[in-house]
C-alpha cells in the first residue's frame, strides 16, 4: 500500500486500541495489541507519519532507534536484591528499568499525556543477543521486568534487507506477533504531501515532468545511487534556505540530497531555468491582479515544460498566502479561547488591582511558553499550533510592555483592544487573500482556459488543507464554477462570527 494508505490503516488500529469499556479498562488487553510493523524503503516517511497520528490523535510520542540498542540498554542492567521467601531471606537479580521504557514514563511526567505512541525504528536491525528479548516485547510489551504502560501502542518500522545490510527477515514466530504494513513509494501519494506542506515548486513541477526521478535505487560499480522522497523533501528545505539567503543552488547542493549523479545533474539544469521562469511572469503581480498584458497570451504559447513550471510557481504563491491567512485565522481563534480563560480566572480571583491583573497576564504568559516548549520537545507541536502559541504570547507581552507605561497597568481592557486590532489585520489579510485567489482564477482563465492548467489549479487547491479550509470558510466563486463536483464544499461564515468579539466584552 501506500504511504496514505498505511497511516490510515495505522490510525484506525490506534483507535480501536484506544477504545475502552464502561469501567475505562481498555477493550484490547496489551497482550493482544499486535504492535504494527512498517516495512518499506528508506525514505518514505515512515517516521513522519507516526509524528502526524499523534499530533491528530493528541497523544504522547516516543520514537526510538533499535539499531544501537544492546540487551543492557533495552532490558536494563542487573543488580543483586535480598528477598524473602518463606521466611529465609534469598540474593537474587533484578533489573534497572529499561532506558526505552523509562523515555516512556519520561514523557507522561513531562506532557501529562497518558496515552501514547512508542515508535521502534529499523527493529528488525537488532542484534542477535536482543532477539530473544524482542520477541517477548512484541507479545507481551515487557522489557525485562518493566511493562509499557497501559494506554502505549507499540509501532515498530524497518527496511527490507535488500536495503539494509543489517537488516533480516523475522521468523513466523515473530511475524505471528505483528501487523504487517507493506508501504510502497507513490508519486501521486507524496505529491498532495508536498502541496499542502509546501514543498518547493521546483521540485514538484520537476517531478511532475520526470516522474521516474521519484525514488530510484539501483547498484553501481561505484556503489549505491539512490533517490528517496526524504532526500527531495531535505533538498526542498535547503533550497528555500539558500533562497532567502541569496546563496546560489547548484549541482554541487543539489547532489547532496539527490544522490544519483544524472538526476542531480538534470535537476540542477531544471531549477535554472525555473529561476528564469519566476522572474520572467512576475508571479507577485499576478496574485495581486497587475500583471502586465500580455503575459497570459505568453503562458499560453509556451511549451510543456514551461507551462508545468509556471503553474507550480502560481500554486506555490497562491497555497502559501492562503496558509498564511488560515493559519493566522486559526492562531486568533486560540488567542481568544486564551483571553476568554484569562477573563474567567480574573474574574474568580476577584481581581481588581493592576499589579494583580499584570502578575496573571505575566503568569499565563510563562504558562503557555512552557506547553509550546513540552510539546516541541516531545515532537507534539505543528507548525500550525507554534504559530497560535507565538502570537498569543505576543499578545501577552505586548500588553503588559505597553502597560507598564500606563497609569492603570496591563488590564483586560487592554488586551480586549489590542486583540481586536489584530483581528482587523486579519480581517484585511483575509480579504487580500480572497482577492488573490480571485486573480489567479482570472490569469489562468485568460491564459489557458479550462484546459489541464485550470485543472491542475483546482485539484492542488483540493488537495491542500490549507486551500480547502480558506475555501470552506470564505468560498470561492471561480473554484466552485472550474471544479462542478465539489459543490458539497459550503461558503462558511466570517471570521466576525467564527470568533466571537462580544464574549471578550464586558457585560
Amino acid at each position: 500500500m501506500n504511504i496514505r494508505e498505511a497511516k490510515q490503516q495505522i490510525k484506525n488500529a490506534m483507535v480501536a486500541y484506544f477504545t475502552k469499556d464502561e469501567f475505562g479498562g481498555y477493550l484490547l488487553p496489551a497482550e493482544r495489541q499486535r504492535p504494527v510493523f512498517l516495512l518499506g524503503a528508506p525514505g518514505i516517511g515512515k517516521t513522519a507519519i507516526m509524528e502526524q497520528i499523534a499530533q491528530e490523535l493528541e497523544v504522547g510520542f516516543v520514537s526510538y532507534s533499535m539499531t544501537h540498542h544492546t540487551r543492557q540498554s533495552a532490558l536494563g542492567l542487573p543488580f543483586i536484591a535480598t528477598k524473602t521467601y518463606g521466611g529465609q531471606d534469598y540474593q537474587v537479580s533484578e533489573y534497572t528499568m529499561s532506558e526505552i521504557i523509562a523515555s516512556v514514563y519520561e514523557a507522561m511526567e513531562t506532557t501529562g499525556r497518558t496515552e501514547g505512541i512508542l515508535f521502534l525504528d529499523e527493529i528488525n536491525c537488532v542484534s542477535e543477543t536482543l532477539t530473544p528479548a524482542m520477541l517477548q516485547f512484541l507479545q507481551y510489551k515487557v522489557f525485562g521486568r518493566h511493562a509499557v504502560p497501559a494506554g502505549w501502542i507499540v509501532v515498530t518500522a524497518g527496511n527490507p534487507p535488500e536495503y539494509n545490510r543489517t537488516a533480516r527477515d523475522f521468523d513466523i514466530a515473530t511475524w505471528d506477533r505483528l501487523k504487517r504494513i507493506e508501504v510502497e513509494p507513490d508519486y501521486d501519494v507524496w505529491r498532495e504531501f508536498a502541496v499542502a506542506s509546501e514543498v518547493h515548486p521546483a521540485v514538484i513541477t520537476y517531478l511532475d515532468i520526470e516522474r521516474g526521478h521519484f525514488y530510484a535505487v539501483e547498484a553501481t560499480p561505484d556503489g549505491a545511487s539512490f533517490v528517496t522522497a526524504r532526500g527531495w523533501d531535505d533538498l526542498s528545505a535547503m533550497i528555500k534556505l539558500y533562497e532567502a539567503q541569496g546563496l546560489a543552488v547548484d549541482e554541487l547542493l543539489v547532489e547532496q540530497y539527490v544522490q544519483n549523479a544524472d538526476i542531480a545533474k538534470r535537476f540542477a539544469m531544471y531549477y535554472d531555468l525555473f529561476t528564469k521562469y519566476r522572474s520572467d511572469y512576475q508571479i507577485d503581480r499576478i496574485l495581486d491582479g497587475t500583471a502586465e498584458v500580455g503575459l497570459a497570451e505568453r503562458a499560453r504559447r509556451a511549451p510543456f515544460d514551461e507551462r508545468v513550471a509556471v503553474m507550480g510557481l502560481v500554486v506555490d504563491a497562491t497555497v502559501g498566502v492562503l496558509r498564511q491567512a488560515v493559519m493566522e485565522e486559526k492562531a486568533a481563534a486560540f488567542t481568544h479561547g486564551v483571553l476568554a480563560d484569562l477573563k474567567e480566572r480574573l474574574a474568580a480571583e476577584g481581581v481588581a488591582d493592576a499589579a494583580d491583573a499584570a502578575a496573571l497576564i505575566r503568569a499565563t504568559s510563562t504558562e503557555l511558553g512552557h506547553t509550546r516548549d513540552v510539546e516541541r520537545a516531545s515532537s507534539l507541536l505543528s507548525e500550525e499550533r507554534y504559530r497560535s502559541f507565538e502570537r498569543a504570547i505576543g499578545l501577552l507581552d505586548e500588553a503588559l510592555r505597553t502597560g507598564a507605561e500606563l497609569p492603570n497597568g496591563a488590564t483586560f481592557d487592554l488586551l480586549r483592544e489590542r486583540f481586536n486590532e489584530r483581528l482587523d489585520e486579519l480581517d484585511a489579510s483575509v480579504d487580500a487573500a480572497s482577492a488573490a485567489l480571485d486573480h489567479v482564477f482570472k490569469f489562468v482563465e485568460d491564459a489557458f482556459g479550462e484546459g489541464q492548467e485550470m485543472l491542475m489549479l483546482v485539484t492542488d487547491l483540493s488537495v491542500s488543507r490549507a486551500g480547502m479550509a480558506f475555501i470552506n470558510d470564505h468560498g470561492c466563486e471561480r473554484y466552485f464554477a472550474h471544479n462542478q463536483n465539489l459543490q458539497f464544499y459550503e461558503r462558511g461564515s466570517d471570521l466576525a462570527a467564527r470568533i466571537d468579539r462580544v464574549t471578550l466584552d464586558e457585560e
